[in-house]
């Protein structure tokens, strides 16, 4: 993925944001040169890769397989002792004619909210016991109060304001509506790890290959430099 477009992608965003009335932490609009003079008391931020985070899935066609996310808050479940955070929250966006591909989470339960613009269409399958989809069982969602079960594979359609529970082992994607515009989505969950907590089927990369074609415009969250020594 050039720079360039991840660049033009974290700006699409902050403008989706601004339009929504959706405010984002300072962490967010720190600049790359200013990354290199922080110290340990931003270690959180690095730890738990808060931050913008832009992805094509190592695929190398954005406007066709990519999301766009930015982490608010994480905890990190490999240091817990020092994050002791068991939630996370994100903010998600969709251009039409992108589609965020199928996955599950072994370990994180996630709630997915329509909060602003165009419509969701988030398509569930389970998981079966070698983890391949299950194609045939149809599949209980909750949404908002909810409960209501739908055929393997149904898009369930969200429209802004409203809401569905992911549990473990549920494979979903993402993609909009056609002719409803952009979707800003929230993600409010358990502590988010996507090192190691994302199943893809097919199998795909979870962060891109950079080609450094222009300075980058803000650091993705994989890409802090350490705290400088004795700061």
């Amino acid at each position: 993925m050039k720079r360039s477009e991840i660049n033009r992608a974290l700006k699409e965003m902050e403008d989706m944001c601004r339009r929504h009335c959706c405010y984002l932490p300072p962490f967010c609009h720190i600049a790359p040169e200013q990354w290199e003079q922080l110290g340990h008391a931003y270690d959180e931020v690095r730890e738990c890769m808060l931050g913008w985070d832009i992805t094509d899935y190592g695929m190398g066609d954005f406007d066709k397989l990519g999301f766009s996310l930015v982490t608010i808050r994480n905890g990190n479940r490999a240091m817990a002792d020092k994050y002791p955070k068991v939630y996370a929250e994100k903010l998600l966006y969709l251009r039409e004619g992108q589609y965020a591909p199928n996955h599950f989470h072994w370990f994180k339960t996630e709630d997915i909210i329509n909060r602003g613009g165009g419509n969701v269409l988030i398509r569930v399958y389970h998981a079966l016991p070698n983890e391949e989809m299950d194609l045939h069982s149809p599949v209980t969602v909750h949404t908002d109060g909810q409960a209501r079960t739908v055929p393997a594979g149904a898009q369930i359609r969200l429209t802004p304001g409203e809401s569905i529970y992911v549990p473990q082992r549920l494979y979903h994607d993402f993609s909009v509506e056609p002719g409803t515009g952009p979707v800003l989505l929230g993600e409010v969950s358990q502590c988010n790890d996507d090192n190691t907590d994302n199943r893809f089927n097919p199998p795909m990369g979870r962060f891109p290959t950079i080609e450094e074609d222009e300075p980058p415009y803000r650091l993705l969250c994989n890409e802090y430099p350490a705290a400088p020594a004795g700061v």
